[in-house]
């Protein structure tokens, strides 16, 4: 009878011990879960009334509620995914009702070092952290349960400032990587060689390679949908005055080139520090001034099956705005019109409103641009936590 009753107690306690874990078990998962944001979008209250745009243009918040949102690549599946460069976070936004305005977000991960620099092929999401790249594959399979990241390089150079990368695969297949300057301006190259320089690599980061030089800071490039040449922003250098150096929009013709950094500025502007060392003669010229301190990020060439046919032969720049100019400039969507020589013949605003002129205050601040399959142009704006959308609905607006 005693052994009959010990071998009960035991069966009972084996069931509580089994429920205990099961219920620990759960609550673990319950737990993982939750750290997937997902929620449907709430309609903005962002000030967008007051943005100027050409006519026959118009724009409307795709997705709102993205803190800082900055860096998009585009899913083989219609996945919009977003890096951050002070929010950890690398977000999934999807439009399931292909209404043109995102339905559903997903934090895929807010464990991550500054992932501004995102980009995606074949079916893998590619986050560039300061100093290492990491692989997320299938990545659009598995938005509710992502997989964890593989390390594809963490040996880059590690320095914070001009650290935050941008990313993307070329027409060659290859991914260039940037290394900011690690300072406002120094001669960083003869600390690591890779300073100042956009590099490229193969996906899995072998056969890595410096592939521009003389680049302060670039956060956004593109390819020109003819040429398949690049062209990239470079953020000017500080402390010379509110008004020079300008910020540069170049042109990379063939692999190996110098922009000048820290020589020269703009083409012409000799570097008070270090303009003795080099003259502006040795180094590749801007393909376009821009404004002094406008901090251009994001560039794109239009597709051209929404724009008017004008706009393929635009530059679409998104300019972030200054920080310590005495009069704040960019905060808008510029253009540069080339000919058909790409050559730059013209540098005009596109869209603006961003900043209120009059009392300096911002509620938004333009980062990247990608044109959406129907020809319509995505804008993230880390400031206002949104991404806009921007389509055209008139007759044959031509630009003079």
């Amino acid at each position: 009878m005693k052994i009959r009753l010990y071998q009960v107690t035991l069966f009972l306690l084996s069931i509580v011990f089994v429920l205990v874990i099961s219920c620990k078990e759960e609550k673990s998962k319950e737990e993982t879960a939750a750290e997937l944001i997902q929620y449907e979008e709430a309609p903005s209250d962002l000030p967008i009334d007051r943005l100027r745009l050409p006519e026959g243009f118009k724009i409307e918040v795709y997705a709102d509620g993205i803190d800082g949102a900055r860096s998009m690549a585009m899913g083989e599946e219609g996945t919009l995914f977003v890096g951050t460069r002070n929010d950890k976070t690398v977000y999934a936004i999807q439009d399931l009702d292909k209404d043109y305005k995102a339905d559903h977000v997903t934090i895929l991960d807010s464990t991550l070092s500054v992932p501004n620099g995102i980009a995606f092929r074949k079916g893998s999401l590619y986050v560039a952290e300061v100093g290492r790249l990491l692989r997320y594959d299938s990545i659009e399979s598995r938005l509710d349960n992502p997989p964890s990241p593989i390390v594809v390089y963490d040996d880059y150079p590690k320095a914070f400032h001009h650290g935050w990368k941008y990313i993307a695969f070329g027409p060659d297949d290859k991914l260039y990587v940037p290394v900011g300057a690690p300072c406002n301006i120094c001669d960083s190259t003869s600390v690591d060689e890779r300073y100042a320089t956009i590099t490229r690599m193969d996906p899995d980061g072998s056969n890595r390679e410096i592939y521009a030089q003389g680049v302060r800071n670039t956060v956004g490039f593109t390819w020109h949908p003819q040429t398949k040449e690049m062209w990239f922003t470079d953020n000017g250098r500080d402390m010379m005055g509110d008004d020079i150096p300008p910020c540069e929009l170049n042109r990379i013709t063939e692999p190996g080139q110098h922009f000048g950094y820290p020589f020269c500025h703009g083409g012409t502007i000799p570097d008070p520090e270090f303009g003795d060392l080099r003259p502006c003669s040795d180094f590749t010229a801007p393909a376009q001034n821009l404004g002094a301190h406008v901090a251009p990020l994001g560039v794109k060439f239009s597709p051209g099956t929404m724009f008017p046919v004008d706009y393929n032969n635009m530059a679409l720049i998104a300019e972030h705005g200054s920080w310590n100019r005495s009069k704040k400039s960019g905060y808008r969507i510029t253009m540069v019109k080339l000919d058909e020589n790409q050559q730059a013949v013209s540098y005009e605003t596109f869209i603006d409103g961003w900043l209120d002129d009059a009392t300096q205050e911002q509620f938004g601040r333009p980062v990247d641009l990608l044109f959406l399959k129907d020809g319509s142009l995505l804008i993230s704006d880390d400031y206002g936590d949104a991404i806009y959308r921007v389509t055209y609905d008139g007759m044959g607006v031509l630009i003079e």
